[in-house]
């Protein structure tokens, strides 16, 4: 097909570890693909090859990089020095770009990239092909406000997003958080940013939610807990504490659990979460690949409460209770209280979590759900059709 006839966007997810952000993008990707539309994603996921791909996706597989503290980062795989794999990586990018020619590149969370590998790529567009838009997508939440602007002014982000990109898309609500007010972002950027809302999810129809509760067992009127810790790297506590709250029943739990660990739990710490949750018969998976169908058909899900899981849960109207980590970053609990004063989710923090605390909390939610049922039904996630909108503009404009 001629170069002429089609619309070429590249996708940039640097993918350090967890889920999240290759399932953002790939959520995205399949949103905005149509007619004559090419989408290429750039991702140092190792299991990015474990999704499924629509026609006229692909992906560009650069190293994994696995970070080690807040500013250093190791390769995931090969052994190599870690500058050497960062340049590999930064070559990678650059070359996908200038082969590609995309028309839209759009930037997932790191305004330059992991380590600023992407920041060649976004000089060489603005200068080379000046007609190709650049957008940064940001989550909700970055970070607590002191350290995102400490951050931001080390690396001169600032004045990047005023070059280097055409616009940012914020994927949430203003009233729910402000980065804007927060970040103490100029006019001049401001201008630039559309809050998307939230990004929804895959709804399973009536069949696939009936036909999940039929193969985990589920009768009514049986409730059913799902318990999930994203990538899985951190969530042994939150796995570990749940298995001690049905640990302390003297009968059979008034709830069925299912667990899902996430790829990247430590061998021996997803070994014991699955031997102890067979000796209770509850049914564990250390990966799931339609997690939407699970949480459909659950009454709860417990979650750290990251941006995606947030929208899979509600996008589905299930109940959240959400266990924040608050290191090495505060995304997650800035995020559970702001979607806990709108009665979205309710939480439990790190300080207080404990069996007993959350066996109380389940009860609590599953014998009173209605005040969060009755806040998730008014809730809309509009990120799709905004960012929908956008792009046709885009489009319009090219042609």
């Amino acid at each position: 097909m001629a170069r002429n006839s089609t619309y070429n966007i590249l996708m940039y997810s640097h993918d350090t570890y967890g889920l999240g952000h290759i399932r953002r993008t790939m959520a995205i990707a399949s949103h905005l693909l149509g007619p004559c539309i090419n989408i290429l994603i750039l991702t140092g996921s190792p299991i990015a090859g474990r999704f499924s791909f629509g026609e006229r996706i692909d992906f560009v597989r650069i190293p994994g990089m696995i970070k080690k503290t807040n500013d250093e980062y190791l390769p995931m795989s090969i052994k190599i020095n870690p500058r050497h794999a960062l340049d590999i990586r930064k070559n990678i990018i650059t070359a996908t770009a200038k082969t590609f020619q995309p028309h839209l590149f759009i930037v997932d969370k790191e305004p330059l990239g992991l380590k600023k590998e992407v920041l060649p790529t976004l000089k060489w567009l603005r200068r080379c092909r000046p007609d190709t838009r650049t957008i940064l997508g940001l989550r909700d939440i970055m970070d607590d406000a002191e350290t995102v602007k400490k951050d931001w002014r080390e690396k001169k982000v600032y004045d990047h997003l005023e070059k280097l990109y055409s616009e940012i898309w914020i994927y949430g609500i203003q009233d729910f958080y402000d980065p804007i007010d927060e970040y103490e972002i100029s006019d001049a950027i401001s201008r630039k940013i559309h809050f998307t809302g939230y990004i929804p999810r895959k709804i399973p129809g009536k069949d696939a939610v009936n036909k999940m509760k039929k193969e985990l067992g589920l009768k009514s009127p049986e409730k059913l807990v799902v318990v999930t810790t994203g990538g899985g790297g951190d969530g042994y506590r939150v796995m570990d504490t749940y298995l001690a709250t049905l640990e302390s029943f003297s009968n059979q739990p008034p709830f069925k659990s299912v667990l899902i660990t996430g790829p990247f739990m430590p061998k021996e710490e997803r070994r014991d979460v699955f031997k102890r949750a067979r000796r209770l018969g509850v049914r564990t998976y250390h990966f799931y690949r339609q997690m939407e169908k699970i949480f459909s058909a659950a009454d709860i899900v417990v979650s750290m409460g990251g941006y995606n899981t947030l929208c899979e849960i509600l996008g589905q109207g299930t109940i959240s209770l959400v266990i924040p980590r608050e290191t090495p970053r505060q995304e997650q609990i800035i995020r559970a209280r702001a979607f806990h004063r709108q009665n979205l989710v309710d939480y439990i923090s790190w300080s207080d979590f404990s069996a007993d605390r959350l066996g109380q909390k389940l009860f609590d939610l599953l014998e009173n759900p209605k005040p969060y049922h009755e806040a998730i039904s008014r809730f809309r996630l509009t990120g799709i059709e905004t960012m929908q909108q956008r792009l046709r503009e885009f489009r319009c404009q090219k042609s």
